[in-house]
């Protein structure tokens, strides 16, 4: 999968050209490796039961105090799975590379990235990482309506503006995904923008326009635009997020929509009870209403373990109804 990214590190080498470092730094420490890991069990509505390792990501970065930096995520998903029917194997087992970009910093307010990252049109979809979210199901909404990895160019900054910074991206696609994997959804003619204001109650805003691609022959579908808005604020300790999307095609006729709400409460030492609940809508598949209530313990700043019980309607990918434990770690 790694191999159609290579045309696209070629254009960041031609156009970003080599840093000058601010002063000598051995080489080996410019670099820093590191990772996340989640595994879990489920035991499904229908009684099945199944456990894994859900994912490992290596994080390899680049930088030496130059105007230059580097990033990438290689993850190994699902290196082994078992359940009542196939027992222990590893034939879920994929290696897809998550991200891998070169940030030029051209200002105090203003970087130039290129490469394969985050579509940055929702707070969970560059936050997804495990360690970093309540629980171990994703929002149908976050995963579902847009794509979640751009292989392009984006404009990115801070602008402090007195107790407020507003963080903006603009951002457009320059190589189409090439392979799809099972449930995927692909997508093309990516480009957007997303302005986000961070203070007490951090709000984001996001516009994107693309076409996804029909699921079984592989031509392209209908082109769609698509608002979202993204929150996530503080109320008596008790953390509310939330996102919410809506999408029309290019004729102006219902394209989908989906989102979410969801609350952490702390109840006891580093306990906290979550609730969410959420829905999703897609063109020619229906609508689907999902509920979820849990528990996570925050281990230590790096370590979360999580119990939940999810339900509502109908099934979806990567998003099980039924009791789920997990366990993840940043290493």
């Amino acid at each position: 999968m790694a191999g159609r990214y290579i045309s696209l590190i070629f254009v960041a080498y031609v156009v970003l050209g080599r840093a000058q470092a601010s002063e000598a730094v051995a080489f080996k420490d410019q670099f820093e490796l590191g990772g996340f890991s989640s595994a879990g069990i489920t035991l499904h509505r229908d009684s099945q039961a199944e456990a894994a390792i859900n994912e490992i990501s290596f994080l390899l970065s680049w930088s030496n105090d130059s105007r230059l930096s580097f990033f990438s995520e290689l993850e190994v998903e699902r290196p082994l799975a078992w359940n009542d029917n196939q027992r222990f194997g590893r034939e879920e087992s994929k290696l897809d590379l998550e991200r891998l970009y070169f940030d030029y910093n051209l200002s105090d307010k203003a970087n130039f990235r290129i490469g394969r990252f985050l579509t940055p049109n929702s707070r969970w979809n560059l936050l997804r990482a495990p360690p970093l979210v309540w629980t171990s199901s994703r929002p149908l909404a976050t995963s579902r309506l847009f794509p979640i990895a751009t292989n392009g160019i984006t404009l990115h900054g801070a602008i402090p503006l007195e107790n407020t910074a507003i963080e903006y991206k603009l951002f457009t696609e320059l190589l189409e995904d090439q392979q799809q994997d099972n449930n995927e959804l692909l997508f093309e003619h990516i480009r957007g923008a997303r302005v986000s204001l961070k203070n007490e109650t951090d709000v984001g805003i996001s516009f994107l326009s693309f076409s996804e691609r029909d699921q079984f022959n592989g031509a392209s579908g209908a082109s769609y635009r698509m608002l979202g808005l993204d929150f996530v604020t503080a109320i008596s300790k008790t953390e509310v997020s939330g996102e919410f999307f809506q999408r029309i095609t290019s004729k102006g006729k219902d394209g989908g929509s989906g989102g979410y709400i969801q609350t952490a409460v702390p109840i006891y030492s580093d306990w906290y009870w979550i609730t969410r609940v959420e829905s999703l809508q897609r063109p020619n598949e229906g609508s689907f209403e999902r509920w979820l209530i849990g528990a996570t313990l925050r281990v230590k700043p790096t370590q979360l373990l999580k119990f939940e019980i999810a339900g509502g309607s109908g099934d979806q990918p990567d998003a099980p109804r039924g009791l789920t434990a997990s366990y993840a770690i940043f290493f």
